[in-house]
C-alpha cells in the first residue's frame, strides 16, 4: 500500500512539473512572438501609438512628426508630438502577454526589438541613446553624451549639443544622425561636416576656427605668396588682422592672397578696419 502511494505521489509531481514547463514555454513564446516582424524605419517593435493630438495611429512618434509636421501640409494643420508625451505604456501587454519590444524604457516610453543598437537610458540627457553605455560618458558641462575616446580630450562648451546643426539646422540633442565635436568644441552632424569639406570649407560655421589640421595648406600658401610679389606701391602697406584660430591681433604686411598670423602661422585670418 505504501509503495503504491509513493508511486502515485511521484507521478503527480512529474505531471505538475510538465505543466509548469508548458506554461513557461507558452510565456516565452508570447515574448518572442512577432519579434522584429513589425515596426518602421526608426524602431522594430510590436506596438503602435495613437497620437493624442490627432487621434491617428502611427508606428512611432517620429513617423507621426514626419507625416504631420510636413511642409506639404497647410501651416495651420502642422503639429508634432513632443518627447515623453506618450503615457500609460508597459513592456508586456496585460491582455495577451505579448512583449512590445525587447528593449523598453519606462521614462522615454520607448520600445525596440533590435537590441543590437545597444540602447541605454542616460539620466543626464534624460533620453535614450544607442551605442552601449560602456562606450559613452555624459559631460555635465556640455550637457550631452560623448564617446569615451573624447573623455579627457574634448574642449567643453556649455550646452554644446543644445542647439541646431549650423549647416542643416536640425536640433542636435535629439538628432538620430551621427554628431561630431570640432576642435573648437562646437558640434555638427558628421555628414554636414563632410559636405562642407567637399566644398572646400574648413572653418567652423560658428566661430571660424579651423576644423582640421591645415598646416599642409598653409605651406602651399607660403609658396604661392613667395611666388607672387606685390606691386611696389603695396610692398610697404601694413594691415591689422585678427587670427580666427588663436584669437591674437597683429599688424602684418598686406598681400592680396592672404595674411599670415605671426603667432600661430595660420592663414585663417581676417582684416580689421
Amino acid at each position: 500500500m505504501e509503495a503504491t502511494m509513493n508511486q502515485h505521489e511521484s507521478t503527480k509531481c512529474h505531471s505538475g512539473g510538465k505543466v509548469s514547463v508548458d506554461i513557461s514555454d507558452h510565456a516565452e513564446n508570447l515574448l518572442e512572438r512577432g519579434c522584429k516582424e513589425y515596426g518602421c524605419q526608426h524602431y522594430r517593435r510590436r506596438c503602435r501609438i495613437r497620437a493624442p493630438c490627432c487621434n491617428e495611429i502611427f508606428d512611432c512618434r517620429h513617423c507621426h512628426n514626419e507625416a504631420m509636421n510636413n511642409i506639404k501640409l497647410e501651416k495651420t494643420k502642422r503639429h508634432d508630438i513632443p518627447r515623453l508625451q506618450l503615457q500609460q505604456v508597459r513592456q508586456v501587454c496585460i491582455n495577451c502577454g505579448v512583449c512590445m519590444g525587447k528593449y523598453f524604457c519606462e521614462f522615454c516610453k520607448l520600445y525596440d526589438d533590435d537590441i543590437s543598437k545597444k540602447q541605454y537610458h542616460c539620466e543626464g540627457c534624460g533620453i535614450c541613446r544607442i551605442g552601449g553605455r560602456e562606450n559613452f560618458f555624459h559631460c555635465y558641462k556640455c550637457g550631452c553624451c560623448y564617446s569615451m575616446v573624447l573623455k579627457n580630450s574634448h574642449p567643453c562648451v556649455e550646452g554644446a549639443m543644445h542647439h541646431d546643426c549650423p549647416v542643416c539646422f536640425e536640433f542636435l540633442f535629439e538628432s538620430r544622425n551621427d554628431v561630431t565635436v570640432l576642435p573648437c568644441g562646437h558640434t555638427i552632424h558628421k555628414n554636414c561636416l563632410k559636405e562642407m569639406q567637399e566644398h572646400y570649407q574648413y572653418a567652423c560655421p560658428l566661430c571660424s576656427k579651423s576644423v582640421c589640421d591645415m598646416s599642409k595648406v598653409w605651406e602651399i600658401f607660403d609658396m604661392e605668396i613667395a611666388a607672387t610679389p606685390m606691386p611696389e606701391p603695396y610692398q610697404s602697406k601694413m594691415v591689422s588682422i585678427l587670427c580666427n584660430d588663436c584669437g591674437s591681433k597683429s599688424c602684418v604686411q598686406y598681400h592680396v592672397l592672404a595674411q599670415k598670423c605671426p603667432n600661430c602661422r595660420s592663414y585663417n585670418t581676417r582684416q580689421l578696419g
